[in-house]
């Protein structure tokens, strides 16, 4: 009988950092809420599917880019604008009330291209800086299976997030071991991928130095797998893609 596995979707989640001066950059995490299909309660970056209307904006204005690669990007701009509100890579800085008013017109159903139109806009697609691509095994048996790219942004200056109090509830700049730190004592919850990418963010002291470490390793998709280990089955991941722990076992390991 053929097993039962959710078709896999396109989506993008960003990065968003801001340095601060003698300490780790500060990262914007996301609550969502506990109504949510996926990971509901969880910390999480910015980010959602990616939709048909990234991919007509692709095929516009994708340069050299692959137009997948170019719809990611142009989803992670969409949604990180109608989660917390901040307009990353845009190619001038924006006033706030256009920026409110622009998430006001996504919220309500309008694609970026369609915004970007109608204020006389460009993104800079090359301002997002490729970090991860995340796939869950056909063994986790998710009820929703996303193929994720991870991007790297330096958060716009003079601009606030705030919560859209639909997807999430709570919005928060932490360093991303204070992060870690924060759920070890019980006072959020990770899922899997999120606490890898949080334990690799947290090995560099500055945007600069994290944007060249991750332009030095390509881009693999990584897919999770089980694994017998000193009598314990681990989840696990490569160990040639940058992260520090690779394995965890079961038991403690949230997966969405």
């Amino acid at each position: 009988m053929t097993e039962d596995v959710p078709e896999s979707r396109a989506a993008a989640t960003v990065v968003i950092l801001r340095n601060r001066p003698r300490a780790a950059p500060e990262i914007l995490m996301m609550e969502r809420a506990s109504s949510m299909a996926f990971a509901a309660g969880a910390l999480v970056f910015p980010g959602g599917a990616v939709d048909e209307s990234d991919h007509a904006l692709a095929a516009k204005i994708a340069g050299g880019l692959p137009l997948d690669e170019a719809a990611a990007r142009i989803a992670a701009i969409r949604e990180t604008l109608e989660e917390s509100g901040l307009a990353i890579a845009f190619t001038r800085p924006l006033e706030t009330d256009r920026i409110a008013a622009m998430r006001r017109t996504l919220v309500e159903g309008a694609g970026l291209g369609d915004m970007l139109s109608a204020h006389g806009l460009e993104v800079a697609l090359d301002a997002l800086v490729p970090f991860a691509r995340w796939h869950p095994a056909r063994l986790e048996r998710v009820r929703r299976v996303f193929d994720t790219r991870f991007y790297l942004v330096q958060a716009p200056e003079g601009q606030a997030a705030s919560v859209d109090e639909t997807e999430n509830v709570q919005l928060f700049w932490s360093g991303a071991a204070d992060t870690l730190a924060r759920c070890d004592r019980g006072e959020g919850q990770i899922i899997f991928p999120t606490r890898r990418n949080l334990e690799r963010l947290a090995q560099f002291g500055s945007f600069d130095d994290l944007a060249a470490h991750a332009l030095s390793i390509p881009v693999e998709k990584v897919t999770p797998w089980q694994e017998e280990r000193d009598g314990e089955t681990h989840l696990c991941i490569p160990g040639h893609l940058g992260y520090p722990v690779t394995s965890e076992p079961i038991a403690t390991a949230r997966r969405a």
